[in-house]
């Protein structure tokens, strides 16, 4: 029943039936009501329930950003990338690509595209340029850039800890792989945007004459935002020895820049993505009820009894089989069910570097798939909950003729370096 359920609200949010907040709060009232989930593991488990360190992180970095855009910074950014561009649409993208891709793997992926995404529709709007594209052109290059470093995804976080991998590890194993698939998503951008690089010289013309300072509404508080927006970032590089939690540290700058910046609270709380956040607590209850009854831990069982001893064969499977449960579900309690059993193969093959392989599989495979379809990554709902926001609404499978290409592509590149680096270590 449970099953039936998620695969019922899953058919509702692609075809669009209803709303996707409807559809993902409805599939958790069911779900509590026939048995799948109940109270104490909907609202407090930490492995089957809502992921409140998600919700806070979300909630935090809403009101640091409704703060911030009222200081005309993101209008700032927004005509210095259009000039630096110099209002050419591909150059635009790829410029907006690499940053928000270098950006994703230093900050949360949610912080990321919070920051970048208004940006972007401002720049879109000037140069009279589809918004669509472009956000998701970042939100793909933001899952990608995330699983550069330990810090860049949560899922990464955890694997860290199954693995007792450093930071040093993510970066002198993962980054060199995520460098050539930035490469070659900027080079398939080219290719599946190309609609959207329609130049306009004379709207090109007049935002180079602008001067993005003049867009600065506010610079005490811009300066104030900017002081707890560094504090807020160092505190998120710095967390695993300062033992706060990314949410705790977002809230908290959140709530401290609210407070100081003298302005409306109930003005400011306007501009938070409660849908996206009404969404998240839906679909964590729904997914939490999966892991519950086991059915995500007796998919990656099978996965891993499927390739008995051959750990080469394990470690593609653990690529392919990781990116397609990540694009139906968020890959975060997908990662939480399935990390014990890649610690158990790696156990049992004694510990070898070769075995050690199966780690960067299951990493790059479960962050890729972030990119499949809309709900696949917490970046992707916050992006399209922005989107509609601003009048530009993404559809499922809007989203996913482009998400599914780039998954195909991508997991196919890291496949091969996975492949290579056995073989170098073998």
């Amino acid at each position: 029943m449970a099953v039936a359920v998620f695969v019922a609200v899953y058919v509702l949010i692609a075809t669009e039936w209803v709303h996707r907040v409807a559809a993902a709060l409805g599939g958790a009232v069911v779900m509590l009501l026939i048995g799948a989930t109940d109270a104490e593991h909907a609202f407090f488990s930490e492995d089957a329930g809502i992921d409140w360190n998600v919700i806070f992180l979300l909630l935090g970095m809403m009101l640091i950003v409704a703060v911030l855009k009222r200081t005309g910074i993101f209008e700032y950014v927004a005509i210095w990338a259009a000039r630096r561009a110099r209002g050419r649409p591909y150059r635009l993208m790829v410029l907006l690509v690499v940053t928000t891709g270098f950006l994703s793997a230093w900050l949360d992926n949610v912080t990321t595209v919070l920051l970048i995404a208004p940006v972007t529709i401002l720049v879109c709007r000037r140069l009279g340029l589809p918004v669509v594209p472009y956000l998701i052109a970042e939100v793909m290059a933001c899952n990608i850039g995330g699983a550069a470093t330990l810090i860049g995804d949560p899922p990464n976080i955890m694997i860290g800890s199954r693995a007792n991998l450093s930071f040093n590890d993510f970066l002198l194993h993962m980054t060199p792989v995520v460098i050539v698939l930035m490469i070659v998503f900027i080079l398939m951008s080219r290719v599946m945007f190309r609609k959207a690089f329609t130049h306009d010289p004379e709207r090109a013309a007049s935002v180079m004459e602008l001067d993005p300072r003049e867009a600065i509404k506010d610079v005490r508080l811009l300066v104030i935002s900017g002081v707890v927006i560094l504090a807020v970032m160092t505190c998120f590089v710095l967390h695993t020895w300062l033992h706060l939690e990314p949410s705790v540290v977002a809230v908290s700058g959140g709530l401290l820049l609210l407070g100081v910046s003298r302005l409306d609270p109930g003005d400011v709380v306007k501009d938070v993505e409660w849908e996206t956040l009404a969404f998240f607590t839906g679909l964590f209850v729904m997914v939490g009820a999966m892991v519950r009854i086991g059915v995500i831990g007796d998919l990656g069982e099978a996965a891993a009894e499927a390739t008995g001893d051959n750990l080469l064969a394990t470690a593609m499977t653990l690529v392919f089989g990781s990116v397609v449960p990540s694009a139906i579900i968020d890959n975060i309690p997908f990662v939480a069910s399935v990390s014990p059993i890649v610690s158990e193969i790696v156990a049992s093959a004694g510990g070898t570097e070769e075995a050690g392989t199966l780690w960067w599989a299951f990493a790059l495979g479960a962050d890729l798939g972030g990119n499949a379809t809309i709900i696949a990554s917490s970046a992707n709902v916050v992006v399209i909950g922005i989107a509609e926001r601003s009048g530009h609404p993404i559809s499922f499978w809007q989203f996913s003729r482009y998400g599914l290409v780039v998954t195909a592509v991508t997991a196919t590149v890291a496949a091969a370096y996975v492949w290579l680096r056995y073989f170098a270590l073998a």
